[in-house]
């Protein structure tokens, strides 16, 4: 069998832009070549790790001359865990190419005529803005060379994030500069105690051990939520740690854990216990109050979503006379929002979970104008439920990163709405379902909207018209 040619190592290149989904750009001999973890301006040696007609891959292996537009990384983590990948570019630069994303995007893909586009809205803070995050046990730690003189051990359990790439190993995490303390101290408590009790933590590549993921949960009201999932189900290990997180933190509004035997950490189909406290906690909004239950999606920059929302209102134009679908609702944070200015509001969801947490929001904030319902979307929104509940006027659509299935563009087209509000996570998947309405709407307005400060992902509003 004849051995592969190995793939180039390229030196000395320049680094000119940054594109789609955050890769950085260089040229070699006319060829693209997507980076990462580069800005603009440096000049790096790389080793070529993966080859396509268009385009290719790579890894840097020196940084030769940083650009003149480099900035320290605050985290000691930086390049190695998964997330911040952005924390070397100064902030205002990663606005530029954030809103150049987007307009990119719309019309590449989407091969949309747009209007004007405002400055993005920037975060107030880039610093400890998440109200959710969530950690990981594993077995296997990242070993920095000074630990490894002795060669691999067999067993260096941590707690924290994924490293970049590799999907066993876990950043042992001390201190994070995305969630507001006392996170970092509820973390690197649950990790003590653990360790010097000799709890077992998962090993991702067999899938045994006990101790599985932490994830904490906080709202701007100052209520914490901390849900720990155990692999196995051990009760006597499970309450020495349960009353010990009660003990050293008794201010938590909720404590509440999940056993996890499964192959993937989703718990949206596992029971959850409530050990101490409600089993949910409350965000306020605008005046309104929302239940966060362990299962529910709520937005993870809570300060950035009321700016978020108010760019829907605004997009909406809602005089109190129009009859609103919010698809994709979750547990009805835009339903409810808008509701003040709509005659109905009618959310559609298919996590059932979030619809009860919906109905509870709206009946906690005497919201009486709104109706939510489980269901695929593409199924539910057909013309028996636009006769029983009204044509809508205005569509706000706020799907997954993957975007609107091609049925439910269907079914929008067929609802036939004055007025689309896009939000999304995504301004790729949302170019390509644009495109698909392009035909019977125009596109008015554009916003984009940053959440996520030193990360290249960036939410965008889009508001379409009927021809």
């Amino acid at each position: 069998m004849p051995k592969k040619k190995p793939l180039p190592v390229l030196t000395g290149l320049t680094v000119e832009s940054i594109g789609a989904e955050g890769k950085a750009i260089a040229r070699f001999e006319n060829r693209v070549v997507f980076l990462t973890m580069v800005i603009p301006g440096d000049v790096v040696d790389v080793r070529i790790t993966k080859k396509r007609k268009s385009y290719w891959e790579g890894e840097v292996l020196r940084l030769i001359t940083p650009s003149p537009g480099r900035q320290t990384p605050i985290c000691e983590y930086f390049g190695l865990c998964g997330g911040c990948k952005w924390q070397m570019l100064p902030y205002d630069e990663q606005l530029k190419f954030k809103a150049r994303q987007v307009s990119d995007q719309l019309t590449r893909i989407g091969r949309l005529n747009l209007p004007e586009i405002p400055p993005i809205i920037r975060a107030e803070s880039s610093e400890y803005y998440r109200n959710k995050m969530e950690y990981t046990f594993s077995n296997r730690r990242w070993l920095y060379q000074h630990e490894m003189v002795d060669g691999f051990p067999d067993y260096s359990p941590g707690l924290g994030l994924h490293v970049k790439g590799l999907f066993d190993k876990v950043v042992d995490i001390n201190k994070c500069f995305l969630q507001p303390d006392p996170a970092n101290e509820i973390r690197n408590e649950v990790r003590k105690f653990t360790l010097e009790n000799n709890f077992s933590y998962y090993d991702l590549r067999f899938q045994n051990g006990l101790m599985r993921n932490l994830t904490i949960r906080c709202t701007s009201t100052g209520e914490w939520m901390v849900i720990v999932s155990f692999h196995e189900d051990d009760p006597e290990k499970r309450k020495l740690l349960m009353d010990h997180i009660v003990e050293k933190f008794p201010f938590l509004t909720s404590l509440v854990y999940v056993i996890n035997p499964k192959r993937n950490d989703t718990i949206n189909d596992l029971e959850i216990f409530t050990w101490y406290g409600r089993d949910h906690i409350f965000e306020m909004m605008d005046g309104l109050r929302f239940k966060i239950s362990p299962k529910s999606f709520f937005q993870t920059n809570t300060r950035q979503v009321y700016r978020l929302y108010q760019t829907v209102m605004d997009f909406a134009e809602l005089t109190g006379s129009e009859i609103v679908y919010d698809l994709y609702t979750g547990t009805g944070t835009i339903a409810q929002f808008v509701s003040s200015k709509a005659a109905y509001v009618v959310g559609i969801e298919y996590v059932p979970e979030a619809i009860e947490d919906a109905k509870v929001n709206a009946e906690l904030n005497g919201i009486a104008n709104v109706a939510f319902f489980t269901g695929d979307i593409k199924e539910t929104l057909n013309e028996d439920f636009i006769y029983n509940h009204g044509r809508p006027d205005v569509i706000i659509i706020d799907p997954p990163r993957a975007g609107v299935h091609e049925e439910v563009i269907a079914a929008i087209r067929n609802a036939n709405p004055q007025r689309i509000v896009y939000v999304s996570c995504n301004p790729a998947t949302q170019a390509r379902d644009l495109s698909m309405l392009a035909d019977m709407y125009t596109v008015e307005k554009v916003q984009p909207v940053d959440m996520f400060p030193h990360t290249h992902h960036v939410e965008n509003v889009v508001r379409l018209a009927r021809v």
